[in-house]
């Protein structure tokens, strides 16, 4: 008995450690005191259901914590290990992995409901945050939907209405078609009439899916289908409308917070014009482009829209802003942003608790002249995606290492996996919200470029190097930029970190080292050599190191643990604790330190450097090997004109050939689902399809087959 007492005991003690670890993972910084803190004598709500996963998830759940309020989550049967599954109060299976069949599965979740008797429910964002049917089925049951009521959702949801009311609220809106538009030939009428560019978008959507903007009648027609074929799928509402694009915006956006008394604020602005797919990837809070005036200006045409359509929660009115400051009503969220941690940042409130406040009734407890602007903060959405494919294609795989920067100072990371965790193809690939917050723009940003340099992440391809690059990039750092930021600072796509000369000979100087600090530790076990003939110590290697293509001859000199590199001529001291056990390296090159992880390495000499954000490959070789080197055959590249591969994981949607069919170059081949984006799969050359390999509900990976070509 007293075994098994000490044996419960230590699995109480694991799993305090493991609960703590969870939770340390998200924390607010310290210089940064929320001015809601939780009042124990105001009561809300005993049991909430979060109607979600992942980050958002948990993330509910920390404030949910915080106000002694006992959580449900529920998940689908591939979710059952989840984060946010093991930090919840209670659980329950919702359906399969498809969403449709889970997450989206009313049924199954009002069930969940009914059988945990929680009293509340969160949507997070996404899913049924923006259902009107869901919001009124809880209605029915007594249940209280935490967020606004089914009157705000079916006006601000619905796009066309939305504009109009935001024009009768006085709000300024973006010329358009306000109606439906029923076909691809009324598409073309339409932007014709508006005038090119035009943008389509999917009237119940959001998330940047459903979206396209054309520039001709082909892209008119083209769009049409795509973002109608989207919004089906994200939305189950097919309607698009059509309005004027507005060339080089800048996408602005206000979040308010209203309570059920006909109070309302808003939070100040966010800066989310750093997109790729009408979907945001940096943003940052305040903006550095508004001035005060602007800026009250937006929030009190946000604040009107508000209280035009009783609004009751946290929500965001987001605008497209043009060179001369003039703002236009985009649309409005009704429930809570992806990037709302860097509106608690700058402004101090646990905007999850107002909303469950709010829900319970309760009136907001400042008024709009105690919000400030405290500091600035930065958020990094951290994607499982390949950023050299497009700006980012969906990556699968399992999280084989995963160690979050959290504890550098001024940095929070939101997130709902942890090592081991799975990232498929049937939910949205972010891995992390990583938000950094300083006294201003500048702290903050080296904060953030530190952060992505001591973030470690295995298994899985991400966007990292993209990110890093964004937020270095001399027309960020100034603040000059707009939502074309990426296809203009890289027209010919993403292709990684440009090394300076000085940069280039730290990384080759750095790799020598590594192989160097590799090869002392062969040769050493337990502080004795290996073999008791061994030669004395070497302090002194003549390397040749590949990089990009080229050769470099490299000298290395050894004194303690610094290492004197010498590279064609360029003298470099390179210092670290050479611990090739850790994920990280700290590696100064004299007075400058620069954060690189090694990726992998082997015996052929080759190395993997993650280095300024992007990963290098490299191969070091001794001046012999190198010689030798020569003689070895080189692979020959696979002819990719003729073949068509899948370049991420997904599902077929459509296949528009057969076996026989002249294709021409660029025409379309199939269509393939990723990440709820539909992408369009065109031939590379004129030339007549020899064999299909795939059809429609078939799941590919990246990499396979789709078509081959004669």
């Amino acid at each position: 008995m007293a075994a098994l007492r000490v044996l419960a005991d230590v699995q109480k003690l694991v799993l305090t450690w493991q609960q703590s670890t969870i939770r340390s993972r998200w924390c607010c910084l310290s210089f940064v005191q929320y001015s809601t803190a939780h009042d124990p004598n105001e009561k809300t709500f005993d049991k909430i259901l979060i109607a979600n996963r992942g980050e958002i998830a948990c993330r509910v759940i920390k404030t949910c914590r915080k106000m002694g309020i006992k959580t449900v989550a529920v998940h689908s049967d591939v979710d059952s290990a989840s984060v946010h599954v093991k930090m919840a109060d209670e659980a329950v299976c919702v359906g399969p992995a498809p969403t449709s069949k889970s997450y989206l599965n009313m049924d199954a979740i009002m069930d969940a409901i009914k059988h945990t008797g929680a009293q509340a429910v969160h949507p997070g964002y996404g899913f049924l945050s923006e259902n009107k049917e869901f919001a009124r089925r809880l209605a029915a049951e007594s249940v209280t939907f935490i967020g606004p009521d089914t009157h705000a959702i079916q006006a601000m949801g619905d796009k066309i209405e939305s504009k109009l009311l935001a024009k009768n609220a006085k709000v300024n809106t973006i010329p358009g078609f306000d109606g439906v538009v029923k076909d691809a030939d009324e598409a073309v009428r339409i932007a014709r009439e508006i005038g090119y560019p035009v943008m389509i978008k999917a009237s119940a959507g959001g998330g940047g899916k459903g979206m396209r903007i054309a520039w001709d009648d082909e892209e008119t027609r083209e769009g049409f289908r795509f973002s109608a074929q989207e919004a089906a799928s994200s939305f189950g509402d097919d309607r698009l409308l059509i309005e004027k694009f507005i060339d080089n915006p800048r996408h602005i956006e206000i979040q308010v917070l209203a309570d059920k008394h006909g109070n309302a604020l808003w939070l100040n602005e966010r800066e989310c014009s750093i997109q790729r797919r009408n979907q945001k990837v940096v943003e940052e809070a305040p903006s550095t482009f508004l001035d005060p005036e602007t800026r009250r200006a937006m929030g009190e045409q946000a604040v009107a829209l508000a209280k035009a359509v009783k609004y009751s929660s946290a929500g965001t009115v987001e605008f497209l802003v043009d060179s001369k400051k003039n703002f236009f009503f985009l649309e409005m969220n009704t429930r809570l942003q992806v990037e709302h941690p860097i509106t608690e940042c700058i402004t101090g409130l646990d905007l999850v608790q107002e909303m469950i406040r709010v829900a319970k009734g309760y009136s907001l407890k400042h008024k709009q002249a105690d919000i400030s602007i405290n500091g600035w903060a930065i958020e990094c959405r951290v994607y499982a995606e390949d950023p050299y494919k497009s700006f980012g294609l969906p990556s699968i795989g399992r999280l084989s290492q995963y160690q979050e920067p959290h504890l550098l100072p001024g940095v929070r990371v939101d997130s709902g996996i942890q090592e081991g965790s799975d990232i498929s193809i049937f939910y949205d690939p972010m891995i992390s919200k990583l938000v950094t917050h300083g006294r201003d723009r500048t702290e903050a940003l080296k904060r953030m470029e530190d952060a992505l340099d001591n973030y470690v992440i295995r298994g899985v391809t991400h966007n990292i190097p993209l990110l890093h690059e964004i937020i270095t990039h001399p027309l960020f750092v100034k603040g000059d930029i707009t939502t074309k930021f990426l296809p203009e600072v890289y027209p010919d796509g993403f292709k990684g970190h440009t090394l300076s000369q000085e940069e280039q000979n730290e990384l080759i100087g750095t790799a020598a080292s590594i192989y160097v600090a590799l090869q002392r530790r062969s040769h050493r076990f337990l502080s004795n050599t290996r073999v008791p003939i061994a030669k004395n110590d070497v302090n002194s290697w003549d390397l040749s190191v590949q990089l990009d293509g080229k050769s470099y001859s490299v000298q290395v000199s050894r004194i303690n643990d610094t290492f004197s590199v010498e590279i064609d001529g360029t003298t470099l001291n390179v210092s670290s604790e050479w611990n090739l056990s850790s994920s990280l390296l700290s590696v100064s090159f004299g007075d400058a330190q620069k954060t690189i992880q090694c990726l992998s390495r082997d015996a052929a000499g080759n190395l993997s450097i993650q280095f300024m954000g992007t990963v290098y490959k490299l191969q070091v070789l001794t001046s012999h090997a190198a010689e030798l080197s020569k003689y070895m055959p080189e692979k020959v590249e696979e002819d990719t004109s003729s073949i068509l591969r899948s370049p991420m994981p997904g599902t077929v949607v459509t296949v528009s050939v057969k076996p026989g069919d002249m294709v021409s170059e660029g025409q379309e081949i199939c269509v393939i689902e990723a990440m709820k984006m539909q992408n369009s799969m065109t031939a590379a050359k004129t030339a007549k399809v020899k064999s299909l390999h795939v059809k429609p509900g078939e799941t590919v990976g990246e990499g396979d087959l789709l078509v081959q070509l004669e």
